[in-house]
C-alpha cells in the first residue's frame, strides 16, 4: 500500500499537528486526534496484519474503529451489514477458485445491491486518496471543520467520510445510521459545517421543519436522484446543497454541482473532479476513467484495459464539460413501443401536491409491453396525479396503474430497490 496517501498516514499527521483537535464524537464520547490514534495503535495490535481481509459486521462505531486500524496495520478491511447474513459476503464464496491476490487494497466495500446482487469493491489507498483530495478541495474541508456522518459505514458513502476528515484534519460527529431527531439534536448542539444525505434524509428533514444551523457550509447530496421540488425546498429553508454523482467504484464522489455553478437543473450533478475523464458511448452510458476509479471487482473484471469504467448510468455533457444524470440503462421501459425512463416519470409526479415520496416501475403487458406503474407515498388522490401528469407528459409514459404505499422500499442508503418495486407491482391485483 502507498503509505504517504493512506488513511493511517493522514491520522498520524493530524495527531502531530492538531493532537487536541476535535477528531470523532460519537455516542457522547470525544476523542482527539491523538486520543484517536491512541486507540488505533492498540486496536491494530489486537487483529493483526495478514494478507487477508478482516470482515467486520457491528455499529458505525466499530466499523470505524476497524477502518482505521486495519489501514494502519497494513490489512484489507471490508465492513458489512450487520442486519443481514453475511454468508454470501465471505470471502472464499466470492472467489470459489480461491481467494484473489489483494496486493495494494486497503478496502473491501460493496455495492448497494439496489439492482441486484451486491458487488464487492477493491479499493486501494490511491484511489481513497484521491478521492477525499479532491472532496476536500471541491468543498472545501479543512481543520476544525465538523462532518455530521449519518450514513451506513458498510457503504461507501459513509467510509470515504472517514478519509476526507483524517486528510483535512477535521473531526467526524458519527451516528449509528439515519435518525432525523437525532440529527435535527446535533445540528442545533454542534458546530456542524457539512453533511452528507440522500434526498430521503433530506425530505424527512424538511417534514419536520429543520432548518440548517448557521455553522452548517455544505449539504452534499447523493445516492439517488434529486427532484426539483425538493431541491426548491429545501434551498427555500436554506439548505446549502450541493448534487453530486458516485459510485462504490469510484471512491463516492465523483462529480458535484456547488451553488456557485450556477442554477441547477434535475439531474445536473456537475463536473468530475480533477484529473477525471468522461465520455457517453454508443447506448448514451456513461464511461469514466481517473485515479479514483476501482482497482476492480473481488470476483474479477469491471475495467475495460484502457482503464475505462463502463456503468449503468444514462447522461449527457454539456459544452462546459457539467454531467447530467438522465437514469439507469437497465431502468428503461418500453411503453407502447417508445423508451420511457422512469426517472423522467418520477420527477414529474413529485411536483404533484400530496406526493411525498414516489417510484415508477413497469408491469409485463400484452398491450403496453411495459406498463407504467406508479408507486405513491402520500395523500394525492389518482385523478388530480393523473391530470398533473398529462400536463408534463407524453402518453407512453402516463402511469396506467397507481398503487398507494405507506413507504417504499428503500436501502439503507435511501436508494430505490427496484427489484422490489417490480416485485410489488407484479403482485398487485389487475
Amino acid at each position: 500500500m502507498a503509505a504517504n496517501t493512506s488513511l493511517a498516514h493522514h491520522l498520524r499527521n493530524a495527531a502531530s499537528s492538531h493532537r487536541d483537535s476535535v477528531a470523532l464524537i460519537s455516542k457522547g464520547a470525544t476523542w482527539t486526534f491523538a486520543d484517536l490514534l491512541a486507540d488505533t495503535l492498540t486496536l491494530a495490535e489486537q487483529i493483526g496484519n495478514a494478507p487477508e481481509p478482516l470482515i467486520k459486521a457491528g455499529d458505525s462505531l466499530a466499523l470505524a474503529r476497524h477502518a482505521y486500524a486495519c489501514n494502519l496495520g497494513n490489512r484489507p478491511f471490508w465492513p458489512v451489514d450487520r442486519s443481514i447474513h453475511e454468508t454470501h459476503h465471505g470471502y472464499n464464496e466470492a472467489q470459489p477458485n480461491g481467494p484473489a491476490p489483494l496486493t495494494d487494497v486497503a478496502l473491501i466495500i460493496s455495492t448497494s445491491g439496489s439492482e441486484g446482487q451486491p458487488r464487492p469493491v477493491l479499493l486501494g489507498n490511491v484511489q481513497l486518496d484521491a478521492a477525499a483530495a479532491a472532496s476536500n478541495e471541491r468543498l472545501p474541508l479543512g481543520p476544525g471543520d465538523l462532518w455530521l456522518n449519518c450514513l451506513p459505514l458498510y457503504h461507501i458513502g459513509g467510509q470515504s467520510i472517514l478519509w476526507r476528515c483524517a486528510r483535512a484534519k477535521a473531526g467526524v460527529l458519527l451516528h449509528d445510521g439515519f435518525a432525523a431527531q437525532a440529527v435535527a439534536a446535533n445540528l442545533a448542539r454542534h458546530p456542524v459545517s457539512h453533511i452528507s444525505l440522500v434526498p430521503a434524509m433530506l425530505a424527512q428533514l424538511l417534514e419536520l421543519g429543520i432548518r440548517p444551523p448557521p455553522s452548517l457550509r455544505v449539504t452534499l447530496i447523493g445516492g439517488a436522484a434529486l427532484s426539483m421540488p425538493l431541491y426548491e425546498k429545501a434551498c427555500s429553508a436554506g439548505w446549502p446543497l450541493y448534487p453530486s454523482y458516485g459510485m462504490t467504484e469510484t471512491a463516492a464522489q465523483f462529480a458535484t454541482h456547488t451553488p456557485a455553478d450556477g442554477p441547477w437543473h434535475r439531474g445536473l450533478v456537475g463536473k468530475p473532479m480533477p484529473g477525471h475523464e468522461i465520455r457517453l458511448g454508443e447506448d448514451g452510458r456513461l464511461c469514466l476513467r481517473g485515479p479514483q476509479v476501482m482497482l476492480g471487482y473481488l470476483n474479477g473484471g469491471g475495467l475495460e484495459a484502457d482503464g475505462w469504467l463502463m456503468t449503468s448510468d444514462l447522461g449527457s455533457i454539456d459544452v462546459e464539460g457539467s454531467l447530467t444524470i438522465t437514469g439507469r440503462a437497465d431502468d428503461m421501459l418500453i411503453s407502447g413501443g417508445r423508451n420511457v425512463h422512469p426517472l423522467e416519470i418520477e420527477s414529474c409526479l413529485s411536483a404533484c401536491p400530496g406526493v411525498h415520496d414516489v417510484a415508477v416501475t413497469g408491469q409485463t403487458d400484452p398491450i403496453w409491453g411495459d406498463l407504467v406503474v406508479a408507486l405513491i407515498v402520500g395523500d394525492a388522490k389518482t385523478d388530480a396525479l393523473l391530470a398533473h401528469a398529462r400536463q408534463h407528459l407524453p402518453a407512453a409514459a402516463l402511469p396506467r396503474k397507481m398503487l398507494f404505499l405507506d413507504h417504499l422500499p428503500r436501502s439503507a442508503g435511501g436508494k430505490l430497490e427496484r427489484a422490489a418495486l417490480r416485485r410489488i407491482a407484479a403482485e398487485s391485483l389487475p
